[in-house]
C-alpha cells in the first residue's frame, strides 16, 4: 500500500479531542496501547527513553535534548507532536524524519495488528490517531536500534499513549491551563495529570514554576520516592543573557549556550535539556561531554518558534503560540526582538482552534498590532471566522477576514510594505504559512 493511502487512512481516524456526532466520547487508558504494542512484540521495551510532559516548551526541550544526544554520538529517536507540515516530522532518528516508504509500511503493520485485535475481541475499538502513530514511532525506534528515545507527551501524561514506556528520566516543563475539558479546570488538576509520567524510584527534572503545580509535583514525587533534580543551576542571570549567548557550568566545565531558539522563555527549556543531558552522563553513563552539550544546543532545529523568514524585504515571524501562556511568551519575545521602531510588527495573521481561549489570546496579542488578518485553517476544530472577527472587535483592533492562508499572507504583505509580519495562533496556520513562504507562494 502507498504512503498516500496510509496518510488517508490515518487522517480518517477519529480525532481524540472530539467525539463523532452521535457517538459517546471515548475513554482513554493505557491498556489499549499496551495490548497493541504487545501484539507488535513490545518494541517500547527494546530501548531506553526520556519522557517529557508539560503545557508549553515540551517540543523545544525535546528537540534540544535530542540534538545534544546526537552531538554526543548517541543514536537518538525523537517523537514529537503536533507536526507543522508533514506527519513524518513527528518521528525522527538522528535528526532525519522517517521516510514515506517506511512510514507506510509501519502504518499498515500497525493497522493490521489493530484490526486483528479488534476482531478477536481483545480491543474494544480501533486505536486512535495518536495511539496508532505512537505505536509506529516506538516500532520504528526499536527497528532502527536507537540507543535512546526522547518522547514528547501528546496531552496530559497519565493516560497519554507515550506513558507506556518506563523512562530513565521524566521531565516536566511549564504547566498552565490548556485542554481543560480533558485534564481539569485548575493548574493543580492538570499538574496531577502531568505527574502521571513519574515512576516510583525514578527521576524528575523540573524547574520552580506555578506554586500550585510545584505543590502537586512535590507531593507526587514524595509519594513515589522520586528523586527531584532542579534545573535552576543552568539558568543564566538576566544580565548574562542580555547580550545573546551565555555561559553555564556543567560536567565540570564552562559551556557556551548559543541556541537558535529565541525568546527568554526558551532559557527554561534549555536548562531542562541541559539538566537531562547531565543526568544521562552522570547517572546512566551516556557519553555526553561539555562540548557536545554546547554543539547540540547550537545545532538544534525546531521551526515555527519565533522563527524569522525574510522574503521580499519583509521579515515574517512565525510562532505556534496556541494558548494563553504561549501568547504571553510570544508577546515577550516580540518586545525583545523589536528594538528598532521600523522593525516592530504591525500586522498579525491569526487563527486558532475553537477549544483555545480566544478572548484571552486576543487581549494578549491583538493590541500589539495595527491590524489583524484572520485566516481559515484546514481542520474541523478551527474557530469560526465570525468568532475571530468578534474577538478583534472586543479589543478594538481592526481585523479583516481572508479566504485562505495564502490570501491572508498576500493581504498582510500588501498592507505591510516594510517591517515585520507575525503569523501565530495555531500550529495548523503556522505550518501552512511556512510551507507557502518557503515555496515562494505566500505573497502572490
Amino acid at each position: 500500500m502507498s504512503y498516500a493511502a496510509a496518510i488517508d487512512r490515518l487522517n480518517a481516524l477519529v480525532p481524540e479531542l472530539h467525539a463523532v456526532a452521535g457517538q459517546p466520547r471515548r475513554k482513554f487508558s493505557l491498556d489499549e496501547i499496551r495490548i497493541l504494542l504487545g501484539a507488535l512484540g513490545d518494541p517500547h521495551r527494546r530501548f531506553p527513553a526520556v519522557l517529557i510532559a508539560g503545557t508549553n516548551g515540551k517540543g523545544s526541550t525535546a528537540s534540544t535534548l535530542a540534538s545534544i544526544l546526537m552531538a554526543s554520538g548517541i543514536r537518538t529517536g525523537l517523537y514529537t507532536s503536533p507536526h507543522l507540515e508533514r506527519v513524518n516530522e513527528r518521528i525522527c532518528v538522528d535528526g532525519r524524519e522517517i521516510g514515506d516508504q517506511a512510514f507506510a509500511a509501519l502504518y499498515f503493520r500497525v493497522e493490521e495488528a489493530a484490526q486483528q485485535l479488534v476482531h478477536a475481541g481483545r480491543l474494544p475499538q480501533f486505536p486512535s490517531f495518536f495511539e496508532i502513530l505512537t505505536a509506529q514511532a516506538l516500532l520504528y525506534f526499536a527497528e532502527q536500534d536507537v540507543q535512546l528515545a526522547v518522547l514528547e507527551v501528546g496531552m496530559g501524561g497519565r493516560l497519554d499513549a507515550t506513558n507506556v514506556v518506563d523512562p530513565l528520566l521524566s521531565i516536566v516543563t511549564d504547566i498552565s491551563l490548556d485542554h481543560t475539558e480533558w485534564l481539569g479546570s485548575t493548574i493543580s488538576a492538570i499538574a496531577r495529570e502531568k505527574a502521571g509520567i513519574l515512576r516510583p524510584g525514578g527521576t524528575l527534572i523540573g524547574l520552580p514554576q506555578d506554586p500550585q503545580a510545584n505543590a502537586v509535583l512535590a507531593e507526587v514525587a514524595a509519594e513515589r520516592k522520586v528523586r527531584e533534580v532542579n534545573a535552576s543551576r543552568y539558568l543564566p542571570t538576566e544580565e548574562a543573557a542580555a547580550n545573546g549567548p551565555y555561559t553555564i557550568e556543567a560536567l565540570g566545565a564552562k559551556i557556551e549556550v548559543d541556541s537558535p531558539l529565541k525568546g527568554a522563555h526558551q532559557r527554561r527549556n534549555l536548562a531542562l535539556a541541559i539538566a537531562a543531558a547531565v543526568e544521562l552522563a552522570e547517572k546512566h553513563d551516556f557519553p555526553v561531554a561539555p562540548q557536545s552539550i554546547a554543539n547540540g544546543i547550537r545545532e538544534t532545529r525546531w521551526p515555527g518558534r519565533l522563527e524569522k523568514l525574510s522574503r521580499g524585504g519583509v521579515e515574517w515571524i512565525l510562532d505556534v503560540a496556541h494558548n494563553a501562556a504561549g501568547a504571553w511568551a510570544l508577546r515577550a519575545g516580540l518586545a525583545a526582538m523589536s528594538a528598532a521602531p521600523h522593525k516592530q510588527p504591525r500586522t498579525l495573521v491569526f487563527s486558532c482552534l475553537r477549544d483555545k481561549p480566544l478572548a484571552e489570546m486576543a487581549r494578549i496579542l491583538f493590541p500589539l498590532f495595527d491590524r489583524v488578518i484572520c485566516a481559515p485553517i484546514h481542520t474541523a476544530r478551527a474557530t469560526a471566522m465570525d468568532d475571530l472577527l468578534a474577538a478583534a472587535r472586543a479589543v478594538a483592533v481592526a481585523a479583516v477576514p481572508a479566504g485562505s492562508v495564502a490570501e491572508a499572507l498576500r493581504l498582510a504583505r500588501e498592507q505591510t510594505p516594510r517591517g515585520a509580519i507575525v503569523v501565530s495562533g495555531s500550529v495548523y496556520l503556522v505550518g501552512e504559512a511556512r510551507s507557502l513562504l518557503l515555496e515562494g507562494r505566500g505573497e502572490k
